[in-house]
């Protein structure tokens, strides 16, 4: 199975800017869209219903173009969950979960935690509310695979600057501290297990500052599945020449 992820930054400026169509050619059976920034209704023919993909959407009820995720599967999932039973962050339509035999893909948009309608504190308490929704599907005996923007970046590495951001949302320690507390809960970061060291690979840039031509960036968008799946991980692409947003897209291949 290949699984893409991408925060897309506009599911409706994506196509009107000429993206859409390549990013379909990719070879993904699982597409996980973050912040597409629109609901259903407002998107053409082609990316709601694209040929050859199930299609679901999660848009945000609180505040129109504004967060939401989408999910597209060549696949036909057993079930489909939208949220995580929270209200407060469902009407913002941050998660999406497809339901397979033995596994359950979960899409995932963390709050910037910079912002009104997603504050620090509303962040941080979105972490511990999404790890208790991934050992919730372990303890029915799935296993989850969790990816979509996390909005964090875990360790120095992680970003092209840390010593100028170490005050910075998104590099907090209270922050990187959940990533700490995913893997000590049998997670893993899939990049990062396949890639200890490697340095200057990011999945997000400034746009305004045009940092991507320099490579100035953070890598904040992840793969999370249980330790005993890792077995399975065939690659993981992190896809900088694809172009279209703030962020690249991941390309996870598993066996």
């Amino acid at each position: 199975m290949n699984i893409i992820t991408w925060n897309v930054n506009g599911l409706r400026a994506l196509e009107r800017n000429g993206h859409w169509d390549t990013f379909l050619t990719l070879p993904a059976d699982v597409i996980c869209l973050q912040e597409i920034k629109a609901e259903e209704g407002q998107l053409s023919q082609a990316v709601a219903k694209p040929e050859g993909f199930y299609t679901y959407f999660h848009s945000s009820t609180a505040r129109k173009g504004y967060s939401g995720v989408a999910m597209y599967s060549k696949i036909e999932p057993k079930h489909v969950h939208y949220g995580i039973g929270i209200e407060k962050y469902d009407e913002q339509g941050r998660v999406i979960s497809l339901e397979f035999d033995d596994t359950v893909i979960i899409n995932v948009y963390v709050p910037n935690g910079n912002s009104k309608t997603a504050p620090l504190d509303f962040k941080l308490e979105f972490y511990e509310s999404l790890l208790q929704y991934m050992n919730g599907w372990r303890q029915k005996g799935l296993s989850p695979i969790v990816c979509g923007d996390i909005n964090v970046a875990h360790t120095e590495i992680d970003l092209a600057r840390p010593e100028a951001n170490k005050k910075s949302v998104g590099f907090l320690p209270e922050e990187r501290e959940w990533i700490d507390a995913y893997l000590s809960e049998g997670y893993i970061d899939v990049f990062r297990y396949l890639n200890p060291e490697k340095k200057d690979i990011y999945t997000y840039w400034d746009q305004k500052s045009r940092a991507r031509d320099r490579n100035v960036g953070w890598r904040i968008d992840y793969f999370f599945m249980p330790q005993k799946m890792a077995k399975n991980i065939k690659n993981l692409q992190v896809m900088s020449d694809v172009y279209g947003s703030d962020h690249c897209p991941m390309l996870l291949k598993l066996a």
